[in-house]
C-alpha cells in the first residue's frame, strides 16, 4: 500500500522522544516500512532520517509562558504547513492516510480530499480537536487507542473502533530480576499532567528511592514542584534513548505511573510490564485496562499515600506474569496487522455510498487490550 502518515508538529519524530505519540509514531511508520509498504510520513524537521519523512516546518512544541501572540504565531506555522501537506497528498496519488496529528487542521481539509481518511484520536477531546473532528470528511473513519478512550469520545464520535498500542517487545526486553539496591522508575514528558512530583511523594511513602527519567518540558513546573522535593534519594537519569530507558527500567523493582489527567493509554505502563517490572499507577483513563492484579496494583487518583501502599503491594507481583501479559496485549506486530486491516477496509469500501459501507471487521474493532 502507498500510505500517508500525518504527524503532529510539535516535535520530531525522532528519538529521544518528547513523548508516547511520538514514539508510536515513528514504530508505526518503522514497521510498515519494513514490510514493504510505501509509507510517507509527514512531520516536522528533526524527524528520524531513516524513515524518510517529508519536513513541514521547524517543531512547534515551544514553551509558550501564556504568550497569546506566540499562540498565533505558531497556530498560523503550523497552519501553513498542514495546507502545503494536502496539496502534497493530493499529489502523492495514496491508497489511504492514517492521520495521527492532534490538530483540528488536518481534518477540516480532509472534507475536500478523495483518498480516504483514518483519524486515531489519541487524546481526550479538546475544543479545536473537537471541532476539527465535527469538520471531517464524511465518512472518515475514526479509531481510539483504548475503550475507555472511546467512551470519552462516544457523544461527539459515537462509533469509533479500538486499536490498542504497541511497543517493541524486543527493545523492551524481559529481564527477570530487579538490580540491588531496589528502587522504582518513573518515565515521561516532566510536565504538571505527567505527576512527578506525587511520584516522588508515593515513592518515598513506600520507603523506595526513585530513578526518574524524561524531557523537561515544563520549566515553571520543575521549579515549583521538582526541585524543591531534589534529594539523595532522588536520580535524574535525564532524556534517555528508547533502548537505555528500557534496560533502566528493568533493573528496577517497580514502575510508578501518576498521571493527573484520564491518561489514553498509557505507553509508560505497557514498557514496563514488557521489561518483567510490575507496575503501581493512578486509576486514570486507560490504567485499569493495561494492568490487572497479576501485574499492577492501582491507587485513587492524586492521593500519594494510597499510591505509596499500591507501589508496596506492587514491588512483589511476578515478573513473569507482567511480561506474559505485554506479549499477549501490546506486541506492534499485531497493532500493526490490525491497521493494515483498518487500511484495507478504508481502501475497499471508499466508493461505496456513505449509507452502504460496512463496518471494519471484528478481529480489528476488537482489537483492545480488555483487562
Amino acid at each position: 500500500m502507498k500510505i500517508a502518515v500525518v504527524a503532529h508538529l510539535k516535535y520530531p519524530i525522532a528519538e529521544p522522544y518528547a513523548g508516547g505519540l511520538e514514539m508510536h509514531t515513528h514504530l508505526l511508520v518503522q514497521t510498515l516500512k519494513r514490510r514493504g509498504h510505501a509509507v510517507t510520513l509527514f512531520a516536522s524537521a528533526g524527524s528520524d532520517p531513516d524513515l524518510d519523512p517529508v519536513a513541514l516546518c521547524d517543531p512547534t512544541g515551544i514553551a509558550l509562558d501564556g504568550d497569546a501572540d506566540h499562540e498565533v504565531a505558531i497556530h498560523d506555522v503550523e497552519r501553513a504547513a498542514y495546507l502545503a501537506m494536502m496539496d502534497l497528498i493530493r499529489a502523492g496519488d495514496f491508497d489511504c492516510v492514517h492521520n495521527n496529528a492532534l490538530d483540528d487542521l488536518p481534518l477540516r481539509a480532509s472534507a475536500g480530499m478523495t483518498v480516504p481518511w483514518v483519524t486515531v484520536l489519541h487524546t481526550p477531546p479538546f475544543d479545536s480537536l473537537v471541532e476539527g473532528v465535527k469538520a471531517a470528511a464524511p465518512g472518515m473513519t475514526f479509531l481510539a487507542v483504548s475503550s475507555s478512550l472511546a467512551q470519552t469520545w462516544s457523544e461527539i464520535v459515537p462509533h469509533a473502533q479500538v486499536v490498542g498500542n504497541g511497543i517493541d517487545l524486543a527493545i523492551f526486553a524481559y529481564k527477570a530480576a530487579p538490580e540491588a539496591p531496589f528502587h522504582a522508575i518513573w518515565s515521561g514528558r516532566i510536565v504538571p499532567e505527567k505527576g512527578l512530583h506525587l511520584a516522588i511523594d508515593a515513592a518515598r511513602a513506600a520507603g523506595l528511592p526513585l530513578h526518574f527519567a524524561g524531557p523537561k518540558l515544563d520549566p515553571a513546573y520543575w521549579a515549583a514542584e521538582i526541585a524543591p522535593r531534589l534529594g539523595s534519594d532522588l536520580i535524574d537519569l535525564g532524556h534517555l534513548s528508547h533502548r537505555d530507558l528500557a534496560r533502566q527500567i528493568g533493573q528496577a523493582r517497580v514502575a510508578i505511573v501518576s498521571p493527573r489527567w484520564e491518561e489514553a493509554f498509557g505507553l509508560v505502563a505497557a514498557e514496563a510490564l514488557a521489561c518483567g517490572t510490575p507496575v503501581a499507577a493512578f486509576r486514570r483513563g486507560a490504567m485499569a485496562h493495561v494492568l490487572d492484579v497479576s501485574c499492577g496494583r492501582l491507587a485513587e487518583p492524586d492521593d500519594a499515600d494510597a499510591l505509596g501502599a499500591a507501589i508496596r503491594e506492587a514491588a512483589s507481583l511476578s515478573r513473569r506474569a507482567c511480561r506474559d501479559r505485554a506479549e499477549t496485549l501490546f506486541d506492534a506486530e499485531a497493532m500493526t496487522d490490525r491497521y493494515l486491516e483498518v487500511y484495507r477496509h478504508v481502501i475497499q469500501t471508499h466508493a461505496q455510498p456513505l449509507g452502504r459501507r460496512p463496518k471494519i471487521p471484528s478481529d480489528a474493532r476488537e482489537a483492545d487490550f480488555a483487562a
